[in-house]
């Protein structure tokens, strides 16, 4: 099918060049913002939100300049999972760089996760505490086995049975 230069094929093509350019210009911004941003949160930030919008502008324009309405079906799927994989891969980046303090808490406006990691730095102490105590092998009497090596270990004086 040869496109006729005016009309409705004229319009389409417009629509097309304008989707296209604004989705590679967001394209654009979201590469400059992982490259120019300060700290992982930002840069997340830029990796994700224009990502997504300047995905979808392409694919229209894809959709558009295809002129068949089987692709459509196609660019709606790759939409979708990208939808549905970039706010999962982007909390786990963030996951990841907050547990390994790869960010600047001065830029963050409220850090709602401190308390939260605090408490379970807490907990998992104290189980690491217990832990310790607990893999020390006990004796009869409820003793650690080796923790009086060399001095008296029974109530009587003994040091408990011979080897």
């Amino acid at each position: 099918m040869t496109p006729n230069a005016t009309g409705a094929d004229a319009v389409i093509d417009a629509v097309t060049a304008v989707l296209l350019i604004v989705g590679a210009l967001m394209s654009l911004g979201a590469a400059i913002g992982l490259l120019r941003f300060p700290d992982l949160m930002s840069r997340m930030h830029a990796a994700t939100k224009p990502q997504v919008l300047g995905l979808f502008l392409v694919l229209a324009a894809i959709g558009l300049q295809m002129r068949e309405w089987w692709v459509w079906p196609i660019l709606v799927v790759a939409w979708i999972f990208q939808l549905l994989t970039v706010p999962v891969s982007a909390h786990m980046v963030g996951r990841a760089g907050y547990r390994t303090k790869h960010l600047h808490p001065e830029l963050l406006s409220t850090d709602e996760l401190e308390a939260v990691v605090l408490r379970a730095a807490v907990k998992r102490d104290a189980e690491k505490a217990e832990g310790s105590d607990s893999a020390i092998p006990r004796t009869a009497n409820g003793g650690n086995a080796g923790a009086n090596r060399g001095s008296v270990g029974g109530p009587d004086g003994s040091r408990g049975p011979s080897a």
